[in-house]
């Protein structure tokens, strides 16, 4: 079986895609929210980041074919911009840290 033939994968790849786009409506808002509003949002942020750590790891981890295409498309794509996928994560942590510290967390 094929890495995206996988439930378990293509079950988590929907979730993260919907919970991503989900916070990002939210996030819109991101202003207005008082300081326990923005805690919330900064907190279930660094959880979606940590899943997509370990959902893209087990790509890089996987032999199947597509799975490395899959990998190579991302640091091609990023590489486009000068940053590889270990630094686009670190530039999110570095941004969820600035807004922590923004509301005094």
């Amino acid at each position: 079986m094929g890495f995206f033939d996988s439930e378990v994968v293509q079950q988590e790849a929907k979730q993260l895609f919907e919970d991503y786009q989900s916070l990002m409506q939210v996030g819109s808002e991101y202003g207005k929210f008082d300081r326990e509003g923005k805690k919330i949002y900064i907190e279930r942020m660094e959880e979606l980041m940590d899943r997509y750590k370990i959902f893209m790891k087990r790509f890089e981890l996987s032999e199947d074919f597509m799975a490395q295409m899959t990998v190579q498309q991302l640091k091609t794509q990023l590489g486009q911009f000068g940053i590889t996928p270990q630094q686009m994560f670190d530039q999110m942590n570095v941004t969820l840290e600035r807004m922590k510290k923004e509301i005094g967390t």
